[in-house]
């Protein structure tokens, strides 16, 4: 991370210690590392290192008893759901379509439990792609599950233009249009029960999602974690302070 917040500041928050970020995490049947090739949960870096550049103290999430999810919340000053794999059509009954990829079922209860605890609670909430889908759905929404465009190649992070609405908290957050790292081909549909768009891209794809009647929760659908503008987790990380 390259430690400002793309219009000039310096990442971090004022303030006596820092708010624990959770970040929900992949659960892998084979990771290698040394001599080791082991089942693993793991998360890319970008993720803590963007959560820490932004001053706050990341820790992971793997999946978990969905029923200790409210007890997990109620440790934490704010939580991120993390990109990751698509989300089951099953949860907003669909039939699967060709291009969807293999369900992660533990991670699809652990992280809709994660939701609606932080929904529950009132705990600032962020959802970065497969997070931002998943927060959709969890109040009731739907998913285009397959979009062209979106993805540069496989493996290959693109980047192309969001434009804020107006008035939104993404919008007060990065009021301009600017470029962001993408990398998705599922999308929101039907918006679920109280959100509303909040960023589009130039196709006219929902790129940014919000629940206006929260405390503060906000889905994005690109990857800042790989890239160097820091306000979207310092608006997170000072709303858990």
């Amino acid at each position: 991370m390259g430690g400002t917040d793309g219009a000039g500041g310096v990442g971090g928050v004022s303030g006596v210690g820092r708010p624990l970020i959770g970040v929900s995490t992949y659960l892998e049947a084979g990771a290698r590392w040394g001599v080791w090739e082991l089942e693993a949960a793991l998360l890319p870096a970008g993720y803590p290192r963007l959560v820490q550049a932004a001053g706050g103290l990341a820790t992971m999430l793997p999946p978990d008893d969905p029923a200790h999810a409210a007890s997990t919340v109620a440790r934490l000053d704010g939580l991120v759901i993390a990109g990751g794999p698509d989300v089951d059509p099953v949860h907003y009954g669909a039939e699967r379509s060709p291009r969807t990829g293999p369900p992660a079922a533990a991670r699809d209860a652990w992280e809709l439990a994660l939701i609606d605890a932080a929904l529950a609670a009132g705990t600032p909430l962020l959802g970065i792609c497969r997070g931002m889908q998943l927060l959709n759905v969890a109040l009731g929404g739907t998913l285009v599950q397959h979009i062209d465009g979106h993805v540069k190649d496989v493996g290959v992070f693109g980047r192309h233009e969001v434009t804020p609405v107006t008035g939104s908290l993404y919008g007060d957050v990065v009021p301009e249009t600017c470029a962001v790292p993408t990398y998705h081909h599922q999308a929101v549909e039907r918006l679920g029960e109280g959100l509303t768009a909040s960023a589009h891209a130039l196709d006219g794809t929902v790129e940014a999602i919000e629940l206006p009647s929260a405390r503060w929760v906000l889905g994005v659908q690109w990857h800042p974690e790989m890239g160097e503008d820091l306000r979207v987790m310092r608006a997170l990380v000072r709303a858990a302070s």
